[in-house]
């Protein structure tokens, strides 16, 4: 991650703020952190603008508390994501529905025989 990306993820508002511990970032699943490294990796690929994640992601805060929804930080980071990368024309909802079902078929697991 470069310099600069670090002080971006480090001055986000309080409430999109990610999870820290003793000032370290706290993933609770291997999942969560690679949503936040595919994040970070688009964004310095300069493919969006970190502050047009951080607007999605405060949206998608905002409408989950508003709804109740119990899911995590990650959960909404990963849905700012795919909202972002289909309003940037990178993939299609269609094509983004297609990948998810694949990876949820398990086609995609590898199992020592």
């Amino acid at each position: 991650m470069t310099q600069k990306t670090d002080k971006k993820i480090a001055t986000m508002e309080a409430k999109i703020a990610l999870p820290r511990e003793n000032g370290e970032l706290v993933f609770q699943a291997p999942w969560e952190a690679r949503a936040f490294g595919l994040a970070v990796a688009l964004n310095e690929k300069d493919l969006y603008e970190w502050r047009e994640f951080s607007s999605q992601l405060a949206s998608e805060i905002a409408a989950a508390e508003q709804n109740n929804d119990p899911s995590s930080y990650y959960a909404r980071w990963v849905a700012s994501l795919e909202e972002l990368v289909i309003a940037q024309g990178l993939i299609s909802r269609k094509q983004l529905d297609a990948r998810t079902a694949e990876y949820a078929s398990g086609i995609h697991d590898h199992h020592d025989h």
